[in-house]
């Protein structure tokens, strides 16, 4: 705990680890009916272009949760203190 306030991290927040499975379930197409390659989409039979396509639903999930719900500036307040401690 930095100056006494609770450090934000998104462990606290269930609907985060939610989110990060329902994306890991659909990113891996296994709903999609075994051995189909058709329809083509950009070069990429569909099942990759889906998994392409949740990596960046991902990526940009994470960035958004640690922009909006880790505070690492109470991170590097605590060590500072600790340094000079």
């Amino acid at each position: 705990m930095a100056g006494g306030k609770e450090v934000k991290e998104p462990i606290r927040y269930p609907w985060i680890w939610v989110a990060l499975v329902l994306i890991m379930l659909f990113s891996v197409p296994w709903y999609l009916p075994q051995g189909t390659i058709y329809p083509i989409i950009l070069g990429f039979p569909y099942w990759a272009f889906i998994a392409v396509v949740m990596g960046i639903v991902l990526s940009a999930f994470l960035t958004f949760v640690l922009n909006r719900y880790w505070d690492m500036e109470a991170y590097e307040v605590e060590e500072e203190r600790r340094e000079v401690e």
